[in-house]
């Protein structure tokens, strides 16, 4: 068996055969910016601090200023030479509200000043939003900095993962943050909820009790897992389907609400690349991946949801010279995620499924000794949810071609 690292695309994409025939990767787009690397909640699902990488704890626990306006630079000269006409910036954590006001005011300036002058500037941050308060609302408003919550659903649902150390929920001080946000004049600062799905909450009731915050958009997450290591509720018997089974009464409730409640990300996307469209969403389709992770230390990383596939997933080797960004482009893990089909395991690629599919999200296809050439581990679920889709798009068109 081969070690972790020694595996697909490590192993077994040809990097230099791609560069003999032209082919060239896109440059980042996309960033997160790791402002704090603790964490004031203790969520058992946790891929930063509760699966297989636990490098997290050598990190600092704040970005110094100099680090952060290094990486904006680094960002900046990235900017430059590919001429991008703008790029997304979200400071991330951990909880990255525990830097504190002052830093988040430093880090939002620097953000603009050191990029604004070469690329325009979309500034978010993803936070528990246990921490919201005024002069949070104040800052993230001067400086136009965008606020997702991740919520997972009402008291009980939230609750049963997403608690602080000592063990209590957080559901009520979420929704406290929460209606700060939503009241007064902050709202147009909010982009909406992430929800982690548990197939031991009642579907309908989760979605509800999200839109109970009116978010503008909703995105559901498929709890992190793989082959070697599965997700809650999945079994040797691959062919299940709990995953689709609880989002597929969400999107009969969400498309035929009588008007519209909010955007839901997966089903937007799966009903977009159903119609031929081009929508981009690391959860589904095949459109490149273009984001990069600035840890705290300010190393340069790949997205951190490969944390729970095996310690060392993240790791981009480190050039000795050149603008670090220009150089992770060739990485074989980067590379692999923006190859489209080519990335496909055999399978997948004979499924007429995969260009809305895409294989799941890259994450989900690991498997110990092969590396991320597989079918997701969450393909029947896949499958099942948009044919489901499917059925009721062209229920609907062929309905409106006869009326």
């Amino acid at each position: 068996m081969n070690p972790e690292g020694a595996s697909w695309p490590t192993v077994g994409l040809d990097v230099e055969g791609l560069r003999r025939i032209g082919w060239q990767p896109l440059p980042f787009v996309e960033y997160v910016m790791k402002i704090h690397s603790r964490c004031n909640l203790a969520c058992d699902y946790c891929y930063v601090y509760e699966m297989a990488d636990q490098s997290w704890r050598a990190q600092p626990k704040n970005m110094d200023d100099q680090v952060f306006t290094d990486s904006c630079k680094t960002i900046a000269e990235h900017a430059r030479r590919f001429a991008l006409p703008s790029v997304n910036l979200v400071m991330h954590g951990g909880e990255p509200l525990l830097v504190g006001h002052e830093k988040l005011e430093y880090f939002a300036r620097s953000a603009r000043e050191l990029l604004e002058p070469i690329t325009q500037v979309r500034l978010g941050i993803q936070t528990n939003g246990v921490l919201i308060d005024e002069e949070f609302l104040r800052i993230c408003d001067r400086w136009g900095i965008q606020i997702g919550v991740s919520l997972d659903g009402d008291r009980e649902a939230n609750d049963r993962h997403r608690k602080y150390r000592r063990g209590t929920g957080s559901f009520d001080d979420v929704a406290k943050g929460l209606e700060q946000l939503i009241s007064g004049d902050h709202r147009h600062l909010y982009s909406g909820l992430l929800c982690t799905v548990d197939v031991e909450n009642d579907p309908i009731e989760t979605y509800e009790a999200l839109v109970q915050f009116g978010p503008p958009a909703l995105d559901f997450l498929l709890p992190h897992g793989n082959w070697t290591t599965p997700p809650p509720a999945k079994t040797a018997d691959a062919t299940n389907t709990p995953y689709a089974d609880w989002l597929i009464p969400i999107f009969d409730r969400w498309y035929h609400a009588p008007e519209v409640e909010t955007r839901v990300r997966l089903f937007d996307v799966v009903i977009e690349l159903l119609l031929g469209g081009n929508a981009s969403a690391e959860a589904v389709g095949l459109a490149p991946v273009r984001l990069a992770v600035f840890e705290t230390d300010g190393t340069l990383e790949q997205v951190d949801e490969l944390k729970s596939a095996f310690a060392g997933a993240t790791k981009i080797e480190q050039a000795a010279t050149g603008n670090p960004l220009d150089e992770a482009l060739w990485d074989p893990h980067v590379i692999a995620r923006q190859i489209g089909i080519e990335a496909l395991s055999d399978s997948c690629r004979a499924c007429p499924l995969h260009n809305v599919c895409g294989g799941g999200h890259y994450v989900h296809r690991y498997r110990e000794g092969t590396g991320f050439r597989n079918p997701s581990i969450y393909c029947a679920d896949l499958v099942k949810l948009i044919r489901h889709i499917e059925s009721r798009i062209r229920a609907d068109i062929t309905a409106a071609a006869v009326g």
